[in-house]
């Protein structure tokens, strides 16, 4: 019997990646962690208020956990494969690029510089 993990994180904020045409896979998702930034859900707009917010895994963050955050990840992998993480950032096409800046900031000083954008591939009924 195969079991499939779809996703590994119960989405709190939306986040529908915009479209493009050049993209690459990434290969090895063991050394991917993602973040999610987008606007709470309406289920979650009371407790979170409607300014785009970081998801990291199931929980609503803030920027100061992103450390905490990548250290985790990190451990889990043998030390020889660390330097091949990376974060790919599902981001709303809402989202101001403000915020996704302060996010950049956070991961640089954590040390995380190999950085994605996640995106759907671009095709002729997309529209774009």
């Amino acid at each position: 019997m195969v079991v499939v993990k779809l996703r590994e994180s119960n989405l709190k904020v939306k986040a529908v990646t915009p479209y493009a045409t050049e993209l690459t896979k990434l290969e090895k998702k063991s050394l991917v962690n993602t973040m999610y930034i987008g606007r709470p859900l309406s289920q979650f707009v009371n407790q979170y208020g409607t300014k785009p917010r970081l998801q990291l895994n199931d929980k609503i963050a803030d920027l100061n956990e992103i450390p905490l955050f990548l250290e985790r990840h990190k451990v889990k992998l043998p030390e020889g494969q660390r330097p091949g993480i990376t974060t790919s950032m599902k981001i709303d096409g809402d989202v101001t690029m403000g915020f996704v800046s302060d996010v950049k900031t956070e991961l640089r000083k954590a040390g995380q510089l190999k950085v994605n954008y996640s995106a759907k591939k671009r095709t002729e009924r997309s529209g774009f």
